[in-house]
């Protein structure tokens, strides 16, 4: 398998989480996205929008990190603890990835790519969608560990990248004490990988 992104995208590290998570071998393509990398013909053709991460799997070519997920769950995890059929169990994570596509792209993700590179977005209006996302998952997990309850899924891994570093674009995680546990416990499963940090946004103190 083959993998590119950047290190700094929330995007590519969810996947490149999982991947380590699963245990499976690949090989990194880092992408220079401030040079354009991700707009010459040729990374075109394996993501007509230009985002970051796209897998490559044998003849299978996969762009966005959500599908990845689902793509590699429903691959490889014969447990099925990844990516669960039973029908609560799958709407629920279901409505992570929904969130992780949505309020968590426009909120903290956004939030710091205005702070960390300088992109002209709305940082108040992002700083907004992420406090009202935080405030929702704090009271969610509540008495939980992972989104699920007891057991990780992906789920998790797309929520926790660009969640874990929201202070980077000013949003502090000091009021979440259920989000900060949940942080921890993703950090706590075997195979974790950090995502590589910025110096931007919120002193660690604050965090």
């Amino acid at each position: 398998m083959k993998l590119y992104g950047s290190l700094l995208s929330g995007h590519t590290h969810r996947v490149r989480l999982f991947l380590s998570l699963l245990n499976l071998p690949y090989e990194f393509v880092q992408l220079d996205m401030r040079a354009g990398e991700n707009r010459t013909p040729e990374h075109l053709a394996r993501s007509p929008f230009g985002e970051v991460p796209v897998l490559e799997d044998g003849d299978v070519t996969i762009p966005d990190s959500t599908a990845i997920l689902v793509y590699l769950a429903s691959k490889y995890d014969d447990s099925g603890r990844w990516l669960p059929r039973e029908p609560v169990a799958a709407a629920t994570v279901q409505r992570w990835l929904s969130n992780a596509s949505g309020k968590i792209a426009y909120g903290p993700c956004v939030a710091r790519l205005v702070v960390a590179f300088g992109l002209p977005f709305d940082h108040e209006r992002a700083k907004g969608i992420a406090v009202r996302l935080f405030d929702a998952m704090e009271v969610e997990l509540a008495g939980r560990r992972f989104a699920l309850g007891e057991q990780a899924s992906i789920a998790d891994v797309a929520a926790f990248s660009y969640i874990e570093h929201a202070p980077e674009g000013g949003v502090s995680l000091k009021p979440y004490p259920n989000i900060r546990a949940w942080l921890a416990n993703v950090r706590a499963l075997p195979g974790f990988v950090p995502m590589q940090a910025t110096a931007c946004g919120l002193a660690p103190e604050t965090i």
